[in-house]
């Protein structure tokens, strides 16, 4: 890895067999299904009990996300975690200002549970005759 360059998580799970505890989120501190009170269908919510059974192939469906929407996301999402480091290091940065821009989740100096993550930030911005259409 580049010396004084940032550390991507992508990076780091290369070389651990485990999940670290300090990214694993107190049962207190997880999202609770059963107190979502409605969804008004603009946000699918997707039910994950039972990912780990005899039904594991249909447990994510009937969310409404168009196929062709998820599989250009897998594609992407697939192309990015196969960049080398040198070419997601091109595009890390963790200036607010950048409209574009890699970020992670890693700062053991602020979080007490980290999330395990590196993603891209797109800032996009509503014209102001559009908000509140």
């Amino acid at each position: 890895m580049a010396t004084g360059k940032p550390v991507l998580l992508s990076d780091l799970v290369s070389i651990a067999s485990y999940v670290p505890s300090n990214y694993i989120r107190p049962v207190s501190d997880r999202p609770k299904l059963s107190e979502v009170l409605s969804s008004d269908g603009s946000i699918p919510l997707i039910d994950l009990q039972g990912l780990e059974g005899p039904n594991r192939s249909s447990i994510v469906e009937n969310h409404g996300i168009p196929n062709k929407v998820i599989d250009g996301t897998l594609r992407v999402s697939k192309e990015s975690s196969h960049l080398t480091e040198r070419e997601r290091l091109e595009n890390y940065s963790d200036d607010p200002t950048k409209t574009t821009r890699l970020s992670t989740s890693f700062n053991v100096k602020t979080e007490i549970v980290s999330s395990w993550r590196d993603f891209p930030r797109l800032h996009c911005y509503v014209p102001a005759g559009r908000l509140n259409s």
